[in-house]
């Protein structure tokens, strides 16, 4: 397996066991719908998060979440509403990104909550 698939990968366990601590309830992992793919779906409460892993070993060419463009947005967004109306849900629906930078020295986990009001 490539070297960033494996980064993916452990990227996206240390996310989960985050998000556990956090409290969250892990509803999905790589669930996808069409073209769009959430990394992870969870809840906490009454909130259901779509969360968008980045991981990298450095923030030398930006931090991690600055690589979630609009498209992924709007992927994203057509994805959890397929989503949340395949599972009849009432839920209010947050976007998250959960940036993490790991390497040999350190590994650092951000979870930037309702990451997608920029957009």
């Amino acid at each position: 397996m490539a070297f960033h698939n494996d980064l993916g990968n452990k990227g996206e366990q240390l996310a989960l066991n985050f998000l556990v601590d956090a409290g969250y309830t892990i509803l999905e992992k790589n669930y996808r719908y069409l073209k769009a793919e959430v990394d992870i779906i969870a809840q906490k409460n009454e909130v259901l998060a779509a969360i968008e892993v980045k991981t990298r070993t450095s923030s030398y060419f930006g931090n991690p979440e600055e690589f979630v463009n609009p498209k992924k947005v709007k992927l994203l967004t057509l994805a959890i509403d397929n989503y949340v109306t395949e599972n009849d849900l009432d839920v209010e629906v947050r976007f998250d990104i959960i940036a993490i930078i790991t390497n040999k020295k350190q590994t650092k986990i951000e979870h930037l909550e309702n990451a997608f009001l920029h957009f």
